[in-house]
């Protein structure tokens, strides 16, 4: 691990959560005929590709990737744009949207209202991580990985500057 990193959380810890969320997810959907997992790129694709091996329930993976603008000062105005949209119509689906952090809860948000106006059949959300102490837009969370504190995190998809994102466990970044 390099020496600015510190470890957050282990892929162990990691890999029992997935268990115990994939554990959930099948329960929860075992009487639908297929669920759409839409990941949001890029840093949810460790983490949905990790859940949906573990998902014992019929599912289709789609992945939509928006964008915050400019840097993290404005990312707390809330304005996201649509970068890269869902290739097949989620009309009468059951969608679970998968994360990997909330933050501020704005770019959920956004993804929760753009799909409903879809008229999904139902419409839930995954995250990996959560900060809670930074929530400014409350948004529902029916499957949670873990409550951070506010440190920015790296590792399992999550990045900074690009780097790090394949680390195999969550690294908080000394600052």
């Amino acid at each position: 691990m390099p020496d600015e990193l510190d470890l957050l959380i282990s892929r162990d810890r990691i890999g029992a959560r997935i268990d115990e969320l994939a554990s959930a997810i099948d329960a929860d959907y075992a009487a639908v005929d297929e669920l759409v997992l839409i990941g949001v790129l890029k840093g949810s694709f460790i983490f949905l590709a990790d859940l949906a091996r573990r998902l014992t329930i019929r599912h289709r993976v789609e992945f939509i990737a928006v964008s915050s603008y400019g840097d993290r000062e404005s990312t707390e105005s809330g304005a996201v744009r649509l970068l890269m949209d869902v290739r097949h119509d989620i009309a009468g689906q059951h969608v679970l949207v998968v994360e990997d952090i909330i933050d501020t809860g704005h770019t959920l948000a956004y993804l929760l209202r753009l799909l409903e106006a879809r008229g999904p059949a139902s419409l839930r959300a995954c995250t990996l991580l959560r900060k809670p102490d930074r929530e400014q837009v409350e948004v529902p969370i029916a499957y949670l990985g873990f409550d951070i504190e506010d440190v920015w995190v790296v590792g399992y998809g999550l990045d900074f500057a690009e780097r790090y994102r394949t680390l195999p466990d969550i690294c908080a970044v000394r600052r």
